[in-house]
């Protein structure tokens, strides 16, 4: 990495030629990043639109939160945010041996060496962060400014200002960059920004304010404000929740269990109905059901539960229009069935163009589900030609087990973005929460293959598959039925709920089958090994796979 040189201050290298310098550099540091959507994307150039100021308390150098503006070949340009410091002498020494994937640039101020790295990785900095959230604190720049605030929680969190909150960066990053203080508070960076506000912070504040606890409370946030346009969420601070991980792999170490509970016992084979999930939601659950599946059920009815209840509080009438339930008009109605009729418009053709690439145990599969394309196509465009009854609200907008955190007794539901592929404005419109439902119950489907089809569950061999596989039908049908029925009951009056059974089964079936289109579609791109899971999926939902 070449040396950049200034004379000054450090702040000199966003001016001038050295500015120049630095933006020609910055898409190589991007590439590099986790957090970084758009590496599939050829970059054009990367401008620093603005860097504003943030002067620190303790009396380290002053950090700056560039916006970068990265432009592409094709495509619209994206906007991200690099809070950057410079260290010197013995820091410098630190951060090139200790965090060095966080650099950005070395650099020679005055003749002194030094980097330039990602402030965020900086303690005091970090600190620093805490305190003007806590204090409310503004920072203009050239263009607008960023502002922080706290809410009434963030004194009920923090009840003093010596609590300890030593700052941690978390390693898993992945589209945003996460601080953890002292167990007790967590910070979360949008490092892609857009204008409007982000889905985790405007819903966040709203079911903390209305005393949703299954969440982890909102303190407070970073904001950055222009004269003109919506404010841009650039950060979220959190409640921190104690927790075993999530959902996803408290289930696969329970479908470990089950599994092998099933290759030591080799059970007679139980008969899997052919009835709907709905139908058999109204039903009473089998004895041999509980048997087999054992706690996992009480859990499933638990997260059912707490999913119904989360709904019922985006449901209420608050006063803001942004939240206030609405009817499905013809409209919306429409631009749903499109948007569903769209991922298929790209799913059947990627799967015709791959068809001959996929092994044999896949291919007959995959063969018969574009023999059903005419079949799906016509489930997803009931939606538009069926009036609905039930009101449209705000949802989580990507529900699955990755999103709910399991603390051992109980689950707390994380992570309000919704599909991070989507633009910001789609992401925050209203819609049926049954496509949350429908989320969730096909991350039950994928959990139950991936322990089989992936060794993700530890004494499960490939060639156990063919034995195990009704199992995992089993498995999968009757915890997504105890979900259901929980999830039913706690939201049973409910303005979102459809007023007809046929509508309600219409509903939840066009959003499962909408999903396994959609997740066929990003296998095939991303991770074609995973790509019988959403073939069985729809197979398994138009009820030709046995």
């Amino acid at each position: 990495m070449a040396t950049l040189t200034v004379t000054g201050s450090w702040e000199s290298i966003l001016r001038g030629k050295a500015k120049a310098n630095l933006e020609a550099i910055l898409p190589d540091f991007l590439r590099a990043r986790r957090w970084f959507g758009g590496k599939a994307r050829a970059i054009q150039s990367v401008e620093i639109l603005e860097a504003i100021p943030m002067a620190q308390a303790t009396g380290g150098p002053t950090a700056l939160f560039a916006l970068l503006k990265v432009g592409y070949m094709e495509g619209k340009p994206e906007t991200y945010v690099l809070p950057l410091t410079f260290a010197a002498g013995e820091q410098a020494a630190h951060v090139q041996s200790e965090m060095p994937q966080t650099i950005v640039a070395h650099l020679r101020v005055n003749g002194k060496e030094g980097v330039v790295y990602d402030a965020l990785w900086d303690k005091d900095f970090s600190k620093e962060l805490l305190e003007v959230i806590a204090r409310g604190r503004q920072f203009k720049g050239a263009l607008g400014e960023v502002m922080a605030s706290p809410t009434p929680a963030f004194r009920q969190l923090v009840p003093s200002p010596d609590a300890g909150l030593e700052p941690s960066v978390m390693q898993a990053e992945q589209s945003n960059t996460s601080v953890v203080y002292g167990g007790k508070l967590i910070l979360k960076l949008f490092r892609r920004l857009e204008e409007g506000l982000n889905p985790d912070l405007e819903i966040g504040r709203f079911l903390t304010e209305k005393g949703f606890t299954h969440i982890p409370p909102v303190a407070g946030s970073l904001e950055y404000r222009r004269s003109s346009g919506e404010p841009v969420s650039m950060a979220i601070l959190q409640g921190f929740v104690p927790n075993q991980g999530d959902a996803w792999r408290h289930t696969l170490a329970t479908l470990g269990q089950y599994f092998g509970q099933i290759l030591r016992k080799q059970p007679v084979q139980e008969v899997i109905p052919s009835k709907s999930l709905l139908v058999l939601s109204e039903e009473d659950t089998p004895l041999v059901v509980t048997e087999r599946i054992g706690p996992y059920l009480r859990e499933a009815e638990l997260l059912g539960q707490r999913t119904g209840e989360l709904h019922v509080t985006l449901a209420k009438e608050s006063g803001d229009p942004n939240f206030n339930p609405e009817p499905f008009s013809d409209v919306s109605r429409q631009a749903l069935a499109d948007s569903m009729l769209a991922l298929a418009d790209q799913a059947f053709p990627l799967l015709r163009q791959h068809l001959t690439n996929l092994p044999g145990a896949v291919h007959g599969d995959a063969q018969k589900v574009i023999n059903l394309e005419g079949e799906v196509r016509r489930r997803l465009r009931l939606i538009r030609d069926q009036h609905i009854t039930a009101m449209c609200i705000r949802c989580h907008g990507d529900y699955h087990l990755g999103q709910v955190l399991y603390t051992g007794k109980d689950f707390v539901i994380i992570d309000f973005e919704g599909e991070p592929a989507r633009p910001l404005s789609e992401r925050r419109q209203k819609g049926s929460p049954l496509r949350d439902v429908a989320g969730m119950l096909r991350s039950f489907h994928y959990a139950a293959y991936a322990a089989l089809l992936l060794g993700k569950v530890s004494g499960v061999r490939p060639e156990d598959f063919s034995s195990l596989e009704p199992w995992a039908r089993f498995w999968y049908l009757w915890v997504s039925v105890t979900f259901l029925k929980a999830y039913l009951t706690t939201a049973a009056q409910a303005p979102f709920l459809p007023s007809t059974r046929g509508e309600l089964e219409m509903l939840l079936e066009a959003h499962l089958l909408e999903k396994a289109v959609y997740e066929l579609g990003y296998e095939l791109n991303n991770r074609p090994d995973w790509v019988k899971i959403p073939l069985q999926g729809i197979l398994q939902l138009l009820d030709t796979a046995r």
